[in-house]
């Protein structure tokens, strides 16, 4: 199992079209209709700060997810809309859980 936490800030003004972007790829996800994954995304409470957690069985999965068109346009214009250094990736090792994953 792989499990990725990504954190990033935008600018105010970016958050409704950051939300949009979002919802389009995880539409896209859920027409997958697979249990080799888990993909959630929220927002702090300063409205600017979002947190991705996600969740894959194994590297194919996770490379057909990462390799969507919707998505690799999520990050297009997440990435182009000026983020600054608060863009962090983290890979993650389950130490425990409540009910098993996959």
């Amino acid at each position: 199992m792989i499990a990725v936490k990504v954190t990033y800030t935008v600018k105010p003004e970016f958050v409704a079209q950051n939300k949009q972007n979002i919802n389009a790829f995880m539409a896209d996800f859920r027409e997958m209709d697979s249990d080799d994954f888990r993909y959630n995304a929220y927002v702090s409470n300063d409205g600017v700060t979002f947190v991705h957690m996600s969740h894959y069985k194994n590297e194919e999965i996770q490379k057909l997810l990462l390799n969507t068109p919707s998505f690799l346009e999520f990050q297009k214009q997440r990435d182009e809309s000026g983020l600054d250094d608060s863009h962090q990736v983290d890979v993650m090792e389950l130490a425990g859980a409540s009910h098993d994953i996959f």
